[in-house]
């Protein structure tokens, strides 16, 4: 079964900001605990989850959540998901014929 149309564009959206793209660059090589990323990005941490939500909504990456043994606070790691995204004819036609 193909795609939604919403599926399309939230993927479409998703892969719209140049700061996302680098974000998926960067989480292909590891997954990061969102405060390093924020910090080597130079962005603040709210900016960051924005951009975050919106590729994990688009179902590009996802995250959880760990605690620290030596004083368990929870830190949020954020990793890349496996995906493929295309799109033709084919399923435009679905949409709208």
């Amino acid at each position: 079964m193909g795609r939604t149309m919403q599926q399309v564009v939230s993927i479409g959206e998703a892969i719209s900001h140049p700061l996302r793209l680098k974000l998926l660059y960067m989480l292909s090589e590891r997954e990061w605990y969102v405060y390093e990323l924020a910090k080597e990005l130079n962005v603040s941490r709210q900016v960051l989850y924005l951009h975050l939500k919106r590729l994990e909504k688009a179902g590009f990456v996802e995250s959880d959540l760990r605690l620290e043994e030596d004083d368990m606070r929870a830190k949020k790691f954020f990793r890349l998901t496996e995906f493929d995204i295309s799109l033709n004819i084919d399923d435009l036609k679905e949409f709208f014929e």
